[in-house]
Formats: structure tokens, sequence, C-alpha cells
């Protein structure tokens, strides 16, 4: 791809803060956003700990009408575009309404909403289920909620790859621009799953961590690992045509996405390596770039000891032994399934801008075997040029993202 398509403005709601500098100041000073169950009970489930967005309430944020249509989840991407296209100081109207797409990613839809009208269905009957249960609990119910609000009619859609999905959207959305069909797209992914029914859901994966201690609940690459922790939020960002964001503003993008890949896994009997490594690789060549070339990792850091040693082994098979930082700021907020992989590109957007590596949290005892260079505990300063971010969906879903500065 030629068309250089950078990001103008991002949008994050996290349990590690509500805006873009809230989070990053949080991520930083490696503030734990996993604690126990507020939205219900949790006493009778084996996993009780979650990474929640506290403070949020959304009749502050948005307007009346579309709290009794929206689900949770929904609210949290409606705000996070508020803010994305806020930073980016877009007006819709003066680009052109059929300029302007969104393309996002969703792996549960509205679970909170839809269990909801699922009771009335049952103990109430089919006249007390809300109309809006229609669309309220569907994958792509963000993208169309943002762009009714924000009146933008270019090219949309939505990904399911659970947590690559949010990487997936980024690389669609990129090749979109690329490809001249939009000169702005919204995208990333933005999660809420959090009722009974939700928690159930992630519980059946068998690979939450049932640690009743945050500090001790999700530790990705450690001897103690023991799942993960499930979390809710996310990140939205607006990507541009390079010449077109330049001739629209003079602020500085954030950054820009050079490369980026997706792979499958083959079948677990086959006993054949998974594909990250291979995803790894194409996202290089996508960006033109060697391996000595990344300054920086943002790991998926699964948390779950099969899958920590297969991405370490892909790590280690691109740079080798140590070969570069590797940082997993989610051990502050949670697997974030669709919002994930967009998080960590914030994180890598302003670590790029900063030159400084987010630590991860609870992590002291990094298997050897794994000769990965995680960083832990403290901020590393260093010079920061090109980062690679990546995500593993469930299923087996690999996707990679390259990011770097601009001029």
């Amino acid at each position: 791809m030629s068309t250089d398509v950078v990001i103008t403005g991002m949008g994050v709601t996290a349990p590690t803060g509500l805006t873009v500098k809230e989070h990053w100041n949080a991520t930083l000073a490696g503030t734990q956003g996993i604690a126990p169950l507020r939205e219900f009970d949790p006493t009778p489930y084996t996993a009780r700990l979650a990474g929640q967005i506290t403070g949020f309430e959304a009749k502050e944020h948005l307007p009346g009408r579309l709290l009794p249509q929206t689900d949770r989840v929904t609210r949290l991407a409606l705000v996070a575009a508020d803010r994305a296209l806020e930073d980016a100081q877009v007006d819709v109207a003066e680009l052109g309404t059929y300029e302007c797409g969104v393309v996002t990613s969703n792996a549960t839809g509205g679970f909170e909403f839809s269990h909801r009208e699922m009771q009335r269905l049952w103990t109430q009957g089919p006249d007390r289920v809300s109309v809006y249960q229609c669309f309220a609990w569907f994958y792509a119910v963000n993208t169309g909620q943002i762009s009714i609000r924000h009146k933008m009619r270019g090219p949309g859609g939505v990904v399911v790859a659970e947590q690559a999905g949010g990487l997936d959207a980024i690389g669609h959305a990129r090749r979109t621009i690329a490809r001249g069909r939009s000169r702005l797209m919204l995208t990333g992914g933005v999660e809420s799953s959090f009722d009974p029914w939700g928690w159930v859901s992630h519980l059946a994966s068998g690979t939450v961590s049932t640690a009743t201690d945050p500090a001790t609940a999700y530790l990705p690459f450690d001897q103690r690992a023991c799942g993960y922790v499930p979390g809710e939020g996310g990140a939205l960002l607006v990507m541009e045509d390079a010449e077109s964001a330049h001739g629209r503003t003079d602020r500085r993008p954030y950054g820009k996405i050079t490369g980026y890949a997706a792979t499958f896994d083959p079948a677990p009997e086959t006993q054949r390596p998974s594909g990250l490594r291979r995803a790894i690789e194409l996202a290089l060549a996508d960006a033109a770039l060697q391996p000595d070339a990344i300054d920086l990792v943002v790991a998926d850091a699964a948390g779950v000891a099969d899958l920590d040693a297969q991405e370490a082994d892909a790590l280690r098979a691109v740079f080798g032994p140590h070969g570069v930082p590797v940082c997993a700021p989610k051990t502050m907020v949670g697997r974030l399934m669709a919002g994930g992989g967009p998080l960590d590109v914030v994180c890598a957007l302003l670590a790029l801008r900063d030159n400084v590596i987010p630590p991860a949290v609870n992590v002291t005892n990094v298997v050897d075997d794994y000769q990965v260079d995680l960083v832990r505990d403290e901020p590393r300063t260093c010079p920061l040029s090109k980062v690679l971010v990546l995500a593993r969906g469930a299923g087996g879903f690999n996707s990679a993202v390259i990011v770097e500065d601009t001029p």
C-alpha cells in the first residue's frame, strides 16, 4: 500500500480511565483496574474478578433518547467515538458524510440488554420485550449507532474475531482508506458483557482466572500464570488519508499504520505451530521492515501457560531471544476482547509520542525458557519509532498491526 494512513484522533473508555489522558497516566503509574465484580453478586461463580469501568454515567454523556435503546457496550462506544472525533477536530459535514465511514469490532453484542429482555419474555410475555431488542443485541449495533449519531454514511462494517477483531477492524479501515473509498474512518472496538449471562459465557472458555487477589489473577508470561481476567471497554481511532489530514489540520498525527496481517491457526489435532509467527512476518513484509526495525512489541499476553508459550516461541523465532522489548499493559485492565487490540494501539501510539514503554504489573517470575524481555514494574524510557501490536482471538485468530511515528 502506497497511501499513508494516519491516526488523528483517539477515544478511550477503560477500567483505567474514561479519557486518553487518564488512561495513559494510570497505565504509566501501574494503576490496577482489576477488582471484584460490582455489577452483580459473583459469589455463585468460580471467577469473581474483572476489569470494570467505574464512575461512568451514560446520562452525563449521551442524550436521554438514546438510553432506552442502547446496551452499556454501545453507550461506552458512543462516548469513545465522540471523544475520538473531538480529538481529531473533525467536522463530518465539511468533509462530506459519504467520505466518512465506520468499522468496529465486537465479540458479544449487547449482552446486558438482551439478558434483561429475555427475562421479560419468560416472566412477562412477548408484549413486554423492548422493540429495541431487534438491534441492541447485535454485533453491528455500535457501528450503526455511531454512524447515525455522527451522520457518517461512508463504508461501514463490523468484524467479529474475539480479541483479534479490534486489530482486524483497524486493518480493514486502513485498506478502505488506502483504496480511496473513504477519506476518514472511525474504527476500533469496545466490549462490555458483565451480567450473569455474559459472565457465564466468559467462564465457558475454561481459561478465566479463578484467583481472588487482583495482584495474582492475571500474570502473562509468569510461572504462576493461571488464566486471564475479563475486562470491559476499549478504544476508537480516527484514521485518515495522510494527505487529506494534512490539508484539514496542522496538528501532528499520533502516528501511522504501516503494516497489518491476519492468519488462522491450524486444527489443534495437527500439532502444527500457531499462525502467530506468520502474522508477524506478514505484517513486517506489509510495512517493508526487517525484524530489527521494531522497537517494541505490545503482546497479546494471554495469561494461559500454553498460549503464553506459543507467543514467546513466535517472538523468539522472529526477533531472537530477548530480541525486542515486550510490554503487556492489559495486565492492568484485563482482556477486553475486541476492545483489547485498539486499546493496545492507543498505548503504542502514546509510547511512540513519549518514548516510554508502559510496564506489566504483578509479573515477577517470567518463565526463563520464554526468553522474553518483558518490561515490568516500572516504565522504561527509550527511543521508539516502530511498534508491533499483537492480538489473538479464541478459535484461532491471529492479528498483527505495526504503527510508526510520523515526522
